[in-house]
């Protein structure tokens, strides 16, 4: 919602933004998702001056976001994902495919542009999204414990994490039917291995691509410190690869045979995901 006042020019720039109290109220949110938040803002350029000590001011200067080809720069899934998932849904028939660990940067990309449809600023007529995930029938690569001998604390975690985010990201999006009339269809299938990475393509001529890093960690796991190698998708430097005359030939090309690969792992080794326990 900040977002579309700051870019609808609701929000002037130079303008300073409400306290961080004061928007905790308005959300009906706590102050640490405010500030979160307003962190996301600063680091697409929306905002300047974001601290706990005063109120952030909006940029004097909108920058848009990092487009493909030679010299785009890459930014963190949580920050590029959600710009161009919103920028997706202005289109008439809104097509969404996603291969990843779990679904959880989707279902937040996606709240800008359902809050922007409740709102009644867009109105796609057809919303079709596709997701590949790890099956529940597998070891999994990752998050595992680097004591194999351990129990199956960290994959039962995953499965639950991977079965709520679907389930959230599925009803948000098929409530659409019922209060706005809107064609939706979302797909699961299940993969038989961890993707080493995530990828996400849009409306059929956007690539989105990024690197799962296992790095080694302790976490807390039903209240004990549990050592395992695990990935942060959410932090995971997101590298955008546009089709059409203006992108190289490069990107085109990998555009194109990322929606080769997809396929063909949603037409023949994935299989029915159910997303239950």
């Amino acid at each position: 919602m900040l977002r579309s006042r700051i870019r609808s020019g609701e929000l002037r720039p130079g303008q300073r933004m409400p306290t961080q109290a004061k928007l905790a109220d308005e959300f009906g949110v706590e102050r640490g998702a405010v500030r979160q938040a307003l962190r996301i803002l600063q680091s697409e350029h929306l905002l300047t001056n974001v601290s706990k000590g005063s109120p952030a001011t909006v940029a004097p200067r909108l920058v848009k976001p990092s487009t493909g080809g030679p010299g785009a720069v890459p930014r963190p899934t949580m920050v590029e994902l959600a710009p161009r998932i919103s920028t997706a849904f202005a289109a008439p028939h809104v097509e969404i495919d996603a291969l990843c660990l779990t679904s959880v940067s989707l279902t937040l990309a996606v709240g800008e542009p359902l809050r922007e449809i409740h709102a009644g600023r867009i109105k796609p007529a057809r919303v079709d999204v596709r997701v590949l995930l790890p099956s529940r029938d597998i070891a999994l690569a990752f998050p595992t414990p680097v004591d194999a001998s351990l129990d199956g604390r960290l994959q039962r975690r995953w499965l639950a994490q991977r079965n709520a985010q679907g389930q959230v990201l599925q009803h948000n999006l098929l409530a659409l039917r019922s209060t706005h009339g809107i064609d939706v269809h979302v797909s699961f299938r299940a993969l038989p291995f961890t993707p080493p990475v995530k990828l996400y393509l849009l409306n059929g001529s956007e690539a989105l691509f990024a690197y799962y890093t296992v790095q080694r960690k302790e976490a807390e796991v039903d209240s004990e410190q549990l050592e395992m190698y695990d990935a942060e998708g959410t932090q995971s430097m997101l590298f955008a690869f546009e089709q059409g005359a203006a992108s190289a030939l490069r990107d085109t090309t990998f555009v194109e045979q990322s929606y080769l690969w997809f396929n063909a792992l949603w037409e023949t080794i994935s299989s029915e995901l159910l997303l239950t326990s």
